[in-house]
């Protein structure tokens, strides 16, 4: 038997979202209009979030790099910190977020960057145990 639509939804929400600290989109849009709120939640994250087609770790992956790429902070610290709860490993985060700049450019990479460092001191997970490249 397969899931319903609003079971994907919570099962998703909760794997990538659960101890992210920060207002989260969805209390946002559901300030404004609880019915639209709920609507773009079962698309995004029980729709398009709980594909099968790529792993969570490679979506939220990709993720990280459009959202570095177009300089969007806020959602980007929603997504690393998903990114890091469905299992990517901060410095897999940061090779994204180098391999961003040569499209979008350093200072757009020097803000993601401090962006997740942010995340990484708020998790208590900075500094990182060695700086020269492998985790």
């Amino acid at each position: 038997m397969s899931k319903s639509l609003s079971e994907k939804t919570k099962e998703t929400a909760a794997l990538y979202f659960k101890d992210v600290t920060g207002e989260k989109p969805y209390d946002l849009w559901r300030a404004f209009d609880k019915d639209l709120a709920k609507d773009l939640s079962m698309f995004i994250t029980g729709q398009m979030y709980a594909r099968e087609k790529i792993p969570h770790p490679t979506r939220q992956l990709v993720a990280v790099a459009a959202l570095t790429a177009l300089s969007r902070l806020d959602e980007l610290k929603l997504h690393i910190q998903a990114a890091l709860n469905v299992g990517c490993t901060p410095r897999e985060i940061a090779e994204v977020i180098f391999q961003t700049a040569v499209y979008a450019g350093v200072p757009a990479a020097n803000a993601a960057l401090k962006t997740l460092k942010s995340v990484l001191e708020e998790q208590e997970r900075w500094p990182l145990s060695d700086a020269g490249g492998k985790e």
